[in-house]
């Protein structure tokens, strides 16, 4: 069974490079943490294959974290504490899995690229 993880990213934030890179990686481990261990050990050997995606706004962001929700799949949403570029508390990106790269991709499959 290949196992994949998916972080979906706001693109109405305008996040700088760097902020963005430690936005998603804060988003893959905290959704990692939420798989379960015989799928995070899956994935770990298969080479954690992870797809960075993008959403116009914090609502379809939502959007996609209920259907991720009603897939059961592990899902960790990211609030941005507020240090540098942001507002505390505004919310920046989904991660989504380890989990089945069908189960993952009917929630997220119809969403472009990063």
């Amino acid at each position: 069974m290949e196992l994949k993880q998916v972080i979906v990213v706001r693109q109405d934030l305008k996040l700088p490079a760097g902020k963005l890179a430690a936005q998603v990686a804060h988003a893959s481990i905290g959704a990692i943490h939420k798989a379960n261990q015989e799928k995070q050990k899956q994935w770990m050997k298969q080479g954690m294959k992870k797809v960075v995606l993008k959403v116009d706004s914090l609502e379809d962001l939502k959007a996609v974290q209920e259907k991720a929700k009603k897939a059961k799949l592990p899902q960790d949403l990211i609030t941005d504490a507020g240090h540098t570029f942001l507002e505390p508390g505004t919310v920046t990106c989904l991660g989504v899995g380890p989990d089945e790269v069908k189960k993952i991709d009917s929630v997220t499959g119809k969403l472009k690229m990063l």
